[in-house]
């Protein structure tokens, strides 16, 4: 059960609307790298770690996806708010605007609606551990980009903090494969175990 406080995890105060800009940072959003991906792979990964210190970091971690998710929706909303159609039609969200208006929907900048095949949940510990480290990185970087097109600060600093925090969940997915490949025997690790061993099958 969850607590929900009625405030974004960092504020988002954006003065200026932008809608070229926020057909980019949707992606974050609903894009291949995005926190709706990114809350249901760890929430959903959770329940198959065998060890309590791992549920918890992936319940902690998807948690904060979901707050990252509404500060993203935030922007988007924010930068898209009180347009002219003049502006819609100049500026390229016109093709985003005739489905959803200035609705907040989960796509890729590419266009590409969310689909579930973006996150992998194997119920392998130590392959879903390593799919989390990556996902991370590719967070980090999609925010890099992001920042590279974004040239208002009330936007940079809101994704900035949102890439600090990728950086922070990578730390924390490192911890926890260290606590598995430290816990993880020949009984139940198949690194391991002979009876998957193909190069020297046993006898």
């Amino acid at each position: 059960m969850w607590i929900y406080e009625k405030k974004l995890q960092y504020p988002v105060k954006i003065k200026n609307p932008n809608p070229a800009l926020a057909k980019i940072i949707i992606s974050q959003y609903g894009g291949p790298h995005g926190e709706i991906g990114a809350s249901l792979r760890y929430l959903s990964q959770r329940y198959s770690m065998p060890y309590p210190e791992l549920r918890a970091i992936l319940t902690d971690v998807g948690t904060e996806e979901l707050a990252h998710l509404e500060m993203v929706g935030a922007i988007v909303y924010q930068l898209t708010r009180d347009l002219t159609p003049e502006e819609i039609q100049k500026q390229g969200f016109d093709a985003y605007f005739v489905d959803h208006t200035t609705g907040v929907y989960p796509v890729a900048a590419s266009g590409a609606p969310f689909n579930a095949n973006m996150f992998a949940v194997t119920g392998d510990t130590l392959a879903d551990l390593n799919e989390d480290l990556a996902a991370e990185q590719k967070a980090r970087v999609t925010y890099d980009n992001i920042l590279r097109f974004a040239d208002d600060p009330d936007v940079r600093d809101p994704i900035k903090f949102l890439r600090e925090r990728e950086i922070v969940h990578y730390q924390r997915f490192g911890e926890g494969l260290r606590i598995a490949t430290d816990r993880l025997d020949s009984k139940n690790f198949y690194a391991f175990n002979p009876s998957f061993d193909r190069v020297n099958p046993k006898k």
